[in-house]
């Protein structure tokens, strides 16, 4: 996903940062990080207080195989009903920077 979409798709915060990381890229806002690019998909922070509102939506939480098991990751998928609504999208863009704001403390 080229750096303009992303940037577009987090247009509600206002400014965001793109920068490589290991293969991907992360998202930051305020010089926090809210999201991450993974193989062409956004994955969304979470964190106790808002993963299950993204279970309940749907979303898929990133999980990667370590060294001697799967490791699960605070980023989700964006639910199905927020890729093609730019107000939907939002409101979990919102989510995910209130998230990084809690993790960041």
């Amino acid at each position: 996903m080229d750096n303009d979409a992303i940037s577009e798709m987090f247009d509600s915060l206002g400014e965001v940062t793109i920068k490589r990381m290991f293969g991907g890229k992360g998202v930051y806002h305020q010089g926090v990080i809210l999201a991450l690019e993974v193989s062409g998909d956004i994955l969304l922070k979470a964190d106790a207080q808002s993963a299950a509102v993204f279970a309940d939506a749907g979303a898929s939480q990133w999980v990667y195989s370590g060294k001697n098991k799967p490791v699960a990751m605070p980023y989700w998928s964006i639910p199905d009903a927020a890729l093609d609504d730019p107000e939907e999208l939002s409101k979990w863009v919102k989510l995910a920077w209130a998230a990084a704001l809690r993790s960041k403390k």
